[in-house]
């Protein structure tokens, strides 16, 4: 059957659903966890819990950390786009290996477009920032590979990771069962498709190979404790930042008095009216039953969990507003930081799906590979640049029209080569100076001869003649 450009097969004998595939997804309940034969856990001896929980006993309760319920957390949102918008505006790129050992960029017909243009409806940014997403909120990220006739890779799509689901055969070959999508062009009661029609990049895989982790699993309860906290600031304030309280009468009152009195305070003393000056008789008195906004230091607590999110996310809390920029450190070497130890295991794992996804470790002749340029990501201020890339055509390291390209500026006659001051010597010609019995020529010449006379003089020519043009160029510039 073909599906989407890509011939689906079975295997000889096609298995049953239900007993001889097992679903791998590890996201709800753990597949064949009691280790019967066949299947996924039947053949490694897997084990891990059934059922994944933030806390002990949170699922029993029906507490579940949903990921569009934790992603309305403002530190959670903050994490996850700060992320995925750093990533998506790194341009993708092809390149190729050449016979030196170098990278450089170049174009290929089968696989720059789809590098440029990943499907019909989504721009390069949008794609990559929708993959990441994906990964950051659910732990996996699929995309489903559209070929053309030529088995080429022509549009890339990022599937809803809650319908899709991996499954493993007797055989130890890996499919997954894609629910309806029309977007991507996914029919409903399709087969499973093979893995070599989806490209599946995971976070973590905690509990299952085939199944990545979410940073939500480890920071969703701070998150359910942060919404929980602004619910209950956002209540607080909404009645006039006055706690709910209790009147009390010196006797004894019956139904109907106490509802009167409740009537009429919560009329006079409460929303617009909050503030107003109580007049009470008859010996009632008002005693406040919740703690002030300043006992309970909520603010204090909402910061703990936004920085338990930000550890969980490995972002530095500075970038979200959390605490104070370092001012000790530059910001090249603080983007640095932030690159090694959050981003970089997420672009990596990006460029090596797309090397393996696209097939462009499989091409004849060719040692492809797609790179995400992070000159979009680290780049330095005018007055950095200037000295980086001076710096580099001084040491001999770039070309002058390198460093241009990298400041938007055209080639110039004369800047397609390496340049070195002219006072720099080899560490080969240093080492046959030194050889020599007089390498600094401090001892005294000998007495010269009428051979050696003439030669002298004819060196004294050269020179005077040497001299002379000298004099001649310097004067013709000075007039120019």
């Amino acid at each position: 059957m073909r599906i989407l450009g890509l011939e689906i097969t079975w295997p000889q004998e096609k298995p049953a659903a239900t007993d001889a595939i097992k679903a791998a997804d590890g996201l709800t309940y753990a597949p064949d966890h009691q280790g019967s034969s066949g299947g996924w856990m039947g053949a490694a001896g897997w084990s891990w819990p059934a059922i994944r929980e933030a806390f002990t006993g949170a699922w029993q309760r029906g507490i579940i950390a949903r990921p569009e319920m934790v992603a309305s957390y403002h530190a959670v949102y903050a994490c996850v786009t700060l992320i995925a918008n750093d990533i998506g505006k790194l341009r993708i790129k092809l390149v190729e290996q050449g016979s030196n050992g170098i990278w450089s960029e170049v174009q290929s017909p089968s696989f720059s477009p789809v590098l440029t243009k990943p499907n019909k409806y989504q721009t390069r940014i949008q794609f990559l920032e929708q993959w990441i997403t994906s990964k950051l909120l659910h732990g996996n990220a699929y995309i489903l590979k559209e070929r053309d006739n030529r088995g080429v890779v022509t549009d890339l799509y990022v599937l809803n990771p809650s319908r899709v689901k991996p499954l493993v055969a007797p055989d130890s070959s890996i499919y997954y069962q894609l629910g309806a999508d029309w977007l991507s062009g996914v029919p409903e009661g399709l087969d499973p498709v093979p893995g070599s029609a989806i490209i599946h990049d995971k976070m973590n895989a905690l509990f299952h190979p085939l199944s990545g982790t979410s940073p939500i699993f480890a920071c969703g309860l701070s998150a359910g404790h942060g919404l929980s906290i602004q619910r209950n600031s956002a209540n607080f304030f909404a009645n006039g930042a006055r706690p709910g309280g209790m009147l009390t009468a010196p006797g004894r009152i019956n139904e109907d008095q106490a509802k009167r009195l409740k009537a009429r305070w919560q009329e006079q003393y409460s929303g617009e009216a909050t503030g107003s000056v109580a007049i009470m008789g008859d010996g009632l008195t008002y005693q406040p039953m919740v703690m002030t906004a300043v006992d309970a230091q909520l603010i204090d607590q909402l910061k703990m969990t936004s920085e338990t999110i930000c550890s969980v996310f490995h972002v530095p809390p500075y970038m979200l507003g959390l605490a104070a920029m370092p001012s000790q450190v530059s910001v090249e070497a603080l983007n640095q930081q932030y690159y090694t130890q959050c981003l970089q295991i997420l672009i990596e794992s990006l460029e090596l799906c797309l090397d393996e996804g696209l097939g462009l470790v499989n091409v004849s002749g060719h040692s492809y590979g797609a790179e995400l340029d992070l000159d979009g990501l680290l780049r330095m201020d005018a007055a950095a640049q200037y000295k980086t890339y001076g710096d580099g055509i001084l040491a001999g390291l770039l070309k002058p029209d390198e460093g241009r390209a990298k400041l938007d500026l055209p080639p110039v006659p004369g800047g397609d080569a390496v340049y070195l001051q002219q006072q720099n010597y080899s560490l080969e010609a240093l080492a046959k100076r030194d050889a020599k019995a007089d390498p600094f020529g401090t001892s005294k010449p000998a007495a010269s001869g009428p051979s050696d006379v003439a030669a002298s003089e004819s060196a004294n020519d050269n020179q005077a003649q040497a001299d002379a043009v000298t004099r001649s160029w310097r004067r013709a510039t000075r007039g120019s």
